[in-house]
């Protein structure tokens, strides 16, 4: 067992991701040296002079990737656990509990969503099912169920699934799934900038976090999750966020709307030179082209007019029949330039 922990703070810490310790059967930091401890502390966490010094005050604060600092940690104190600073590891982490406390308000169990009398909730009693509720109504696969990414069991029964935050793309907040004013669902806490995970192979006195079957590492945050945490107030500051507005209601729920028809005429054209560029293999601005449809498709899927969904099978389906052989390319681009274009919401109505 002194060497399990060690171990797996050196391997997280090579492959980008800074660490911290834990106390020993907790997943609470240890404390700080006295003169950083109130009411002697005079100094923000992140300026602490320990810091430099190779010190582990301030929790999250100290993480770090330096592999002498980190052995010197943990020769100090083997039993000590392991953590990842969420932001400075370009982390998310979707924190699934399974507390199964009495049911707030159905409006509070989807920030912004509206959730129908007629729904029958019986049966939901856990961040699992709020879970896979978000999923449902867009169309989208649980990502409790992501076994392209690294899944951990937590030993109260929750799961944490870990995800890579693109670069270049929003900085995301942590949050909890209580909060009256962000929160991606109910009992489903968001690990990022401000927070830090538990690493699997970590033991606490109720337990050992396991990692799942599948991935062994975090996948690229998928783009209809991106959207929610924007969509809920997860990027910004974190005092002035406004309170998660209401969101579209999902495409498979509701009668197409006219304006649809407007949303794929102003599409259509932008698929149709990306296609055209199949004729000429070269100097074709193809890149240009594809990121131009894939932007205005995110757009128009952030209004609420087309399922992300169906524009990633239009985009692909198109870049595909151009440039058939560098698909993976393709898929890059197209992934980027949504995830952009789903920032700033287009509305076809008045547009040519």
């Amino acid at each position: 067992m002194s060497e399990r922990h060690p171990g797996v703070a050196r391997w997280f810490a090579a492959q980008g991701y800074p660490v911290h310790p834990l106390l020993p059967g907790v997943k609470t930091p240890p404390a700080n040296c006295p003169s950083c401890r109130p009411p002697a502390q005079q100094h923000e966490p992140q300026t602490c002079p320990c810091l430099t010094q190779g010190l582990w005050c301030h929790g999250f604060h100290a993480a770090t990737t330096d592999q002498a600092v980190i052995e010197k940690w943990w020769r100090q104190a083997p039993e000590f656990g392991v953590a990842v600073s969420c932001g400075p590891a370009g982390l998310l982490v979707i924190d699934i509990d399974a507390h199964s406390p009495v049911l707030p308000d159905r409006q509070r169990l989807l920030p912004g969503i509206r959730i129908d009398e007629r729904v029958d909730l019986s049966g939901l009693v856990s961040g699992f099912d709020t879970l896979a509720l978000l999923a449902a109504c867009r169309s989208q696969p649980n990502p409790a169920d992501d076994t392209a990414t690294l899944r951990v069991r937590t030993p109260s029964g929750g799961l944490h699934v870990w995800y890579r935050v693109p670069r270049g793309g929003p900085r995301y907040r942590s949050s909890s799934g209580s909060s009256p004013r962000v929160a991606l669902a109910w009992q489903v806490d968001i690990r990022a900038t401000g927070g830090y995970v538990v690493t699997p192979g970590t033991r606490t006195s109720s337990g050992t976090y396991q990692a799942l079957p599948g991935a062994r590492t975090p996948a690229i945050l998928p783009l209809w999750l991106s959207a929610e945490l924007i969509r809920t107030g997860h990027t910004g500051n974190p005092e002035t966020a406004p309170v998660a507005a209401p969101a579209p209601a999902p495409i498979h729920a509701r009668k197409r709307r006219a304006d649809d028809a407007d949303a794929l005429r102003i599409l259509r054209p932008l698929l149709e030179e990306v296609r055209a560029c199949a004729t000429t293999p070269s100097g074709t601005a193809f890149t240009e082209k594809l990121n131009r449809a894939a932007f205005t498709a995110g757009g128009l899927a952030a209004a609420g007019y087309l399922t992300q969904a169906d524009c990633a099978g239009l985009l692909t389906e198109a870049a595909d029949a151009a440039r058939p052989r560098q698909s993976r390319r393709n898929q890059l681009v197209i992934d980027s330039a949504l995830r952009a274009g789903s920032n700033r919401p287009i509305h076809p109505k008045g547009r040519s």
